[in-house]
């Protein structure tokens, strides 16, 4: 499959290997105009009708940056936002297990990919679907992900969007650059974190690659802040509270809120049915949504 589907604009000349080893290092390779104009081999930027694409990542596994992402995703369809969701995490895709879609199968459409379709106006696109089973390992190396990441940009049937939200594997690597590089109408980044210090240190980090690629960040988004206790509802401060807000104001970047850690939360991903559609009756609830009006007034506002 990789191999049919690299695009051929992206084979490199041995004459410019040293150009391809000198750009694909450089942090400011998607805004650089020697980039651009084909030195480093990168194809143009896909053909995708969107109005805004927003990425969504972190510095360190396990802050929960998926289930911010499909909660995300699924309060802008809410609130009649026409909303794509592309997991960009090759190696871990869970996005169609938190939502309940992970025996789709896709489908060709006037030679197109269909995305699977979870609402009228949530469609999701993920390595998992192309997976002959949950627990097939993706064992890529960096120009295969280049090429499937343009792949579903430009062959997948997304339609006119409103948003397209990309959810990335941890840290600042290859995905994280190729979708700055690729996708069109890059709005910006939200940074998602836990409130400790071993945290936010790498939040800091990624809030400073997105500035290098010359990307505004909308946000800081603070998860598992704080944990309401099941039984009597009292707020326990598992991982401490107030670090995501705290690198926001240091790096005077815009705090967009905090979700606690609610039980309720990880058994609705468990069971694929986002927390987000519940009705709006916990604090759990409401810090989700506030989150996502806070984002929209960020990127529309």
């Amino acid at each position: 499959m990789a191999k049919k589907n690299v695009p051929k604009n992206t084979q490199m000349k041995p004459a410019d290997e040293e150009c391809e080893k000198e750009c694909s290092s450089c942090p400011t390779a998607s805004t650089c105009a020697s980039a651009k104009g084909g030195v480093a081999g990168l194809p143009p930027k896909a053909d995708l009708d969107v109005k805004h694409v927003i990425i969504v990542l972190s510095g360190k596994g396990g802050v929960g940056k998926s289930t911010v992402s499909v909660n995300l995703a699924y309060a802008l369809s809410n609130h009649g936002k026409k909303v794509g969701l592309l997991d960009l995490d090759m190696h871990g895709p869970n996005i169609p297990k938190m939502l309940g879609i992970e025996e789709h199968k896709l489908a060709m459409m006037d030679n197109k990919i269909e995305p699977v379709h979870v609402t009228g106006m949530l469609s999701v696109m993920s390595m998992a679907f192309l997976l002959p089973d949950t627990s097939t390992p993706v064992i890529w190396r960096g120009p295969m992900k280049m090429a499937a990441i343009q792949q579903f940009l430009s062959e997948v049937n997304w339609g006119p969007l409103d948003y397209l939200v990309v959810d990335l594997p941890p840290g600042t690597g290859d995905e994280a650059l190729t979708i700055a590089q690729l996708a069109p109408n890059v709005r910006g980044a939200v940074i998602v974190t836990t409130p400790q210090d071993v945290a936010t240190l790498d939040a800091r980090k990624s809030a400073k690659f997105i500035e290098k690629l010359g990307l505004p960040v909308i946000g800081v988004i603070e998860n598992m802040s704080g944990m309401l206790c099941p039984h009597c509802g009292v707020e326990i401060d598992l991982f401490g509270k107030g670090g995501g807000k705290k690198i926001a104001e240091e790096l005077n970047i815009p705090f967009l809120g905090a979700i606690p850690i609610d039980i309720e939360m990880r058994k609705a991903g468990d069971e694929g049915r986002p927390f987000i559609i519940r009705r709006g009756d916990s604090p759990t609830w409401k810090s989700v949504d506030a989150v996502m009006e806070s984002l929209i007034k960020v990127v529309e506002g």
